[in-house]
């Protein structure tokens, strides 16, 4: 009797997992967005060697503010395109997925990580030289390959694929999806991000969470609390972007593609079907097999003559994470 019903519960198991890849299938057909690409790799040498075949993505989070309207600058109060000059990441998140497409890491590598920027020719042509600085600006000096080159050399690992999403595209995923559940275990009252939320739990729309995930001066714990709450916030929506009510649901399902693929900016060599792949391996992570962690940190206050207040990293147990990752190794806390 016993053996029947798991015969019948694998057989339904079977049944909604081919269903869910067809109208997955269906649905990603009828995306209308176009990827925009980057030669985000344009310039890179000496590259770090590949071991295995997991796959590393560098998910970018920048402060531009192309895409919004005025309505959501002012919501946002972040001032208008004209006023962000240059270019500044965020956030910065690795996401490791193992070569057995099995489990997946997110680890936050803080903005003022101090790093060494590799020499560079900058936008008028003049060659610049290594110098010291926050990691975060290396994506404002020289955007995507200047960024992916100083944190393979700081890791020694390899990024196989970029991802970029500014201000606007991050609003209109979470748009797409719904909105995203958050709990707070605290009143947040933040002048800077503008965020105000009562303690208890709450779905926010993409504006909202957009303001939850820059949020930094409430709790007196500053990027290093903003990098957890953006950690489990990331988790709230991976799951809930491979949750059946997505999958199942072709028009949520065409409009999150929609959302995910015509505001962000990928590297070149992926292409709609990697993503639809990815969407596919990804469903078949339970919650227990993906894990949100930060670099291990020496200081969060560091202090460098130039580059002023960094963030640097343990020497010993930052090596030890990047060579379990390198090696698609198991982790330990």
């Amino acid at each position: 009797m016993k053996s029947s019903r798991s015969i019948r519960i694998f057989t339904g198991i079977s049944i909604a997992t081919l269903a869910i890849s067809a109208i997955s299938s269906l649905a990603f057909t009828t995306v209308t967005a176009s990827i925009n690409k980057i030669d985000a790799f344009a310039g890179i040498d000496n590259r770090p060697e590949k071991i295995s075949s997991a796959i590393n993505y560098l998910l970018v989070g920048s402060d531009t503010r192309e895409g919004l309207s005025k309505a959501e600058l002012k919501e946002l109060r972040v001032g208008s395109v004209a006023t962000a000059a240059g270019k500044r990441s965020d956030t910065m998140l690795l996401v490791h997925i193992s070569k057995a497409r099995d489990k997946a890491v997110l680890i936050s590598i803080p903005r003022d990580s101090f790093a060494l920027i590799p020499s560079h020719t900058n936008k008028a042509g003049k060659v610049i030289p290594a110098v010291h600085s926050k990691v975060n600006s290396a994506f404002n000096w020289g955007g995507a390959p200047l960024l992916i080159q100083t944190i393979e050399e700081m890791t020694l690992l390899k990024i196989d694929h970029y991802v970029e999403i500014n201000f606007s595209g991050f609003a209109r995923v979470v748009d797409a999806l719904g909105g995203i559940e958050v709990c707070t275990e605290k009143d947040i009252d933040d002048p800077k991000s503008h965020l105000v939320l009562s303690a208890g739990t709450h779905t926010l729309d993409g504006i909202e969470a957009l303001k939850y995930v820059r949020t930094r001066d409430f709790d007196g714990r500053g990027d290093i609390g903003r990098m957890q709450r953006q950690q489990q916030f990331m988790s709230s929506v991976i799951k809930k972007a491979t949750s059946t009510g997505v999958l199942l649901n072709p028009i949520k399902l065409v409009n999150f593609l929609n959302a995910a693929i015509s505001t962000v900016k990928m590297d070149e060599n992926l292409s709609k079907n990697d993503l639809l792949d990815l969407a596919k391996q990804m469903r078949g992570l339970s919650s227990g097999n993906v894990r949100t962690l930060t670099v291990p940190l020496k200081t969060a206050n560091g202090r460098h003559p130039t580059a002023g207040s960094v963030v640097i990293w343990d020497p010993v147990l930052s090596a030890d994470l990047w060579t379990r990752i390198r090696d698609d190794a198991a982790l330990v806390d």
